[in-house]
């Protein structure tokens, strides 16, 4: 059930009566894995994230002192994926289910006498609710440290191993996403079916993207076909290998950062 979790870092393997003579509960780190079922092309699984998110947190939790009390909770598959919703086996949920299960998730680890909770997202298309829980948790409970953070913000060697159009444009089903699935589930993905498809560029001098500083709403299946938005074909299990490790340092030392952090 663990999954790449480290069995003793698995919060569901813990009776209530671990949870409740844990020593300095209130700096213990609570992590909730965060991804999505939604399309990723037609040469990845639906389980993309929520691997990518399971994947790198349990090789993190790996490499992380056994001094420092880091436990990661089961993860939440589903996440609000309604702009991949044309695509065939995504399954979303709504802004307000997705709200409303962290900040339960929150009160919960709260009422258990925790205070340090991370949301370690890993799909591109939530970000801004998982911030908004952060934030409503604390002003609910201002003793509570709610982190929102996105798995691929920490250093890591994704951007120098993929080509300058892909860092430009691609964001989904691409370069690192398939190298990474390759490293970590690479019976499931299926390279012989790998696309490159990015979207339309804008004239020259726009201010507004796809992606960037300043963009527009958009639906997968208007800016592609094939559901990929950069490019698969040029993926490798060398890049993803590289990748995840560099994803796991990059979350000890968060992990870590978190531990020591004080208001």
């Amino acid at each position: 059930m663990h999954s790449f979790i480290p069995p003793e870092r698995f919060f569901a393997y813990l009776s209530w009566t671990d949870i409740a003579a844990m020593p300095d509960k209130g700096n213990a780190v609570v992590i909730q894995p965060l991804g999505a079922i939604e399309q990723h092309g037609p040469h990845l699984p639906v389980i993309v994230d929520s691997a990518i998110s399971m994947a790198v947190l349990g090789k993190a939790l790996e490499q992380l002192s056994p001094e420092i009390p880091a436990y990661a909770l089961p993860p939440l598959y589903y996440g609000k994926s309604n702009e991949h919703g044309n695509f065939p086996g995504t399954i979303s949920l709504s802004i307000q289910t997705l709200l409303s299960t962290l900040m339960e998730i929150g009160e919960s680890l709260y009422r258990a006498g925790f205070r340090k909770l991370v949301f370690m997202n890993s799909h591109g298309g939530q970000p801004q609710v998982v911030e908004i829980a952060a934030q409503d948790l604390t002003v609910k409970y201002p003793d509570l440290m709610v982190f929102p953070l996105f798995t691929w913000r920490v250093p890591n060697e994704s951007k120098a191993l993929i080509s300058e159009k892909e860092r430009r444009l691609g964001m989904h089903a691409g370069d690192a996403e398939t190298s990474l699935m390759l490293a970590v589930l690479p019976d499931w993905v299926k390279m012989e079916k790998a696309v490159e498809e990015y979207p339309p560029e804008r004239p020259e001098g726009s201010l507004l993207g796809t992606k960037g500083p300043l963009t527009f709403a958009w639906l997968t299946d208007q800016i592609s076909k094939s559901g990929v938005v950069g490019d698969g074909r040029a993926a490798t299990k060398e890049k993803g290998d590289r990748i995840w490790k560099s994803l796991a340092q990059g979350w000890v030392k968060v992990i870590q950062e978190v531990y020591e952090f004080r208001p």
